[in-house]
């Protein structure tokens, strides 16, 4: 079959518009990530959703519902227990680890296909169905929503949190609902990357733009372009050789941040 023959299959149509819908919300969810330096909470969190989904898996209900309530535990748990900033680590160390083994445990436990325990540490986009992408559009509309109520105090507490307490905005819960909105956006990735490789379409895209601007809205425009260009790419690139999903998209964002990094490099002599 062809790139075009391909094209027209439905689920492949339908993991393009996932993998487009990820891509936007990943991307400007992204800069702020990196800026409030949460790239280890992120991996945390698909920990979490990772579980979740496996404990889906072993219900028998639909993974992207186990998914997101697992991460969205994840995140509250971050939010409360991590008060102090130095405490951060130890306490996303302590979620990981045991989200981990718990999920292994619920893998071990389910009578299902192999693949399907796969699928949720690498990703598997032949899965998502059109119940999983009303899922990822209802959840990833919220976010954006909340995300667009909350931007201005969020961006002052992500850029001078102190100054931000001083000025009386709210920056724990800010930091509570910004990690919940993390945490929905990750599990709606693990199906396509995987719980393993979310920070492929989380982090690297956002830390690739942040290379080449310091402004914060090319920075989210330049984000959210490269995070399409992985998701979207990834799969195309995928269907005529009929490669894993997850590496491919991997391999792009890799690629772009490399690029990226290389002319910020440049710029930086030049100046």
């Amino acid at each position: 079959m062809t790139i075009f023959d391909l094209l027209g299959i439905d689920f492949v149509q339908t993991a393009l518009i996932a993998a487009a819908v990820l891509g936007l919300v990943a991307g400007v969810l992204g800069p702020f990530i990196v800026t409030r330096r949460m790239a280890f909470a992120v991996h945390g969190t698909s920990e979490l959703a990772f579980t979740g989904g496996a404990a889906a898996l072993l219900l028998g209900i639909g993974v992207g519902y186990g998914a997101l309530a697992g991460s969205i535990i994840a995140a509250v748990l971050l939010g409360v227990l991590s008060r102090r900033e130095s405490d951060r680590d130890s306490v996303i160390g302590a979620i990981l680890a045991f989200g981990l083994g718990m999920g292994i445990l619920m893998l071990a436990l389910y009578k299902g296909r192999t693949k399907n325990k796969f699928g949720l540490l690498t990703g598997q986009i032949v899965g998502v169905d059109s119940t999983d992408l009303k899922l990822l559009v209802v959840s990833s509309i919220a976010v954006l929503a909340v995300l667009a109520f909350i931007y201005r105090p969020l961006f002052f507490a992500s850029v001078d949190p102190d100054v931000a307490i001083s000025r009386g905005v709210p920056v724990r819960w800010l930091s509570i609902v910004f990690a919940v909105l993390v945490g929905v956006a990750t599990a709606l990735s693990v199906q396509v990357v995987g719980a393993l490789l979310v920070l492929a379409l989380m982090i690297t895209p956002a830390a690739a733009a942040m290379r080449i601007t310091a402004s914060p809205l090319r920075a989210t425009l330049l984000s959210v372009l490269f995070a399409e260009t992985a998701a979207v790419g990834g799969i195309l690139l995928s269907l005529q050789p009929g490669l894993p999903v997850s590496a491919l998209v991997t391999a792009v964002s890799f690629v772009i941040y490399l690029v990226c990094r290389g002319i910020g490099a440049v710029r930086r002599r030049s100046a």
